[in-house]
């Protein structure tokens, strides 16, 4: 694999720096461009924790984006950070391919684990309005990989990270991808932040096995308690309103193996949806409450 060669420095922020890389290449996945964010007074006498999230495209600059909106990720967190309300971070933004977004971040095995009924079911839902499942290849386990043996060693090489805090975030299927790396790879990642978890999978949650796949993965493979931290939220408008019933099982299972409210957190957000403005608006929460010094 060839290193990545870096675009340019300082673009698309109001504070820090955003090294980027116009084509990180993989072995597993599309090349991508994946930036990198530096609170101001980075020094590389310092160790910093990583917080690698999803959908980089839509974390810095809203010119950039397809919705015209953005997460506003570098002033947040150098708030948090200058204000000692979190340990020192730097964020690892990946780009998504759209239209490999929904293969590369709904998590693999449990869709593998489908029986052939409830593939029919999917498949012979009455209302061809509602999307199905994307049509390919599923790439989670390889987007992973790509995390996880190519991405990760190249910033720990690179910057100045401590090795011991790791984290996922994403929002939506980003989300579902981040409690998915959490659970495949608890040797790598501390804690997962989840915002509006998009656990139907499609837009519907009838006729939809999609939800109990998750829960069944999660019984069997969520990680003992003690060394990891999960943060789940969502709103009650738009498509945040199906989330309910599901995210309510994944609580009940983690509180029945164990899980207590310092490693595991659920919680609303009344009358908000499913935008980059309504994540931006809560984003310290999930990130105070998973890079708190305490």
């Amino acid at each position: 694999m060839s290193l990545p060669i870096p675009l340019a420095q300082n673009l698309l922020v109001q504070c820090g720096t955003l090294c980027q890389y116009s084509a990180f290449p993989s072995r597993f996945i599309d090349p991508r461009p994946v930036v990198v964010w530096l609170p101001e007074h980075y020094s590389p006498e310092k160790k910093y924790a990583v917080l690698y999230m999803h959908d980089g495209q839509m974390l810095f600059q809203s010119t950039v984006t397809k919705d015209q909106d953005e997460w506003s990720v570098d002033t947040i967190l150098q708030s948090l950070i200058e204000d000692d309300r979190i340990r020192d971070t730097i964020v690892v933004g990946i780009f998504n391919h759209d239209h490999l977004r929904a293969l590369e971040y709904l998590p693999q095995r449990p869709l593998q684990s489908m029986s052939t009924e409830e593939v029919h079911t999917l498949s012979t839902h009455p209302d061809p309005q509602l999307p199905e499942l994307p049509k390919g290849p599923f790439l989670a386990d390889r987007y992973l990989q790509f995390l996880v043996t190519e991405l990760k060693p190249f910033i720990d090489h690179t910057y100045a990270t401590d090795p011991s805090h790791n984290y996922l975030c994403g929002s939506s299927m980003g989300g579902l991808i981040s409690w998915y790396g959490l659970c495949e790879y608890p040797a790598v990642f501390s804690g997962a932040a989840c915002l509006s978890t998009h656990w139907p999978g499609l837009f519907r949650l009838e006729q939809n096995p999609l939800p109990a796949r998750w829960i069944h993965y999660l019984e069997s493979h969520l990680p003992a308690p003690g060394q990891h931290r999960f943060y789940f939220d969502h709103g009650t408008e738009d498509l945040d309103n199906l989330y309910g019933p599901t995210q309510k099982e994944a609580d009940r299972l983690a509180a029945a193996k164990g899980y207590t409210d310092k490693l595991w957190t659920s919680r609303i957000y009344p009358g908000t949806g499913h935008a980059e403005s309504d994540w931006r608006e809560r984003l310290h929460i999930p990130l105070t409450w998973l890079l708190g010094r305490s």
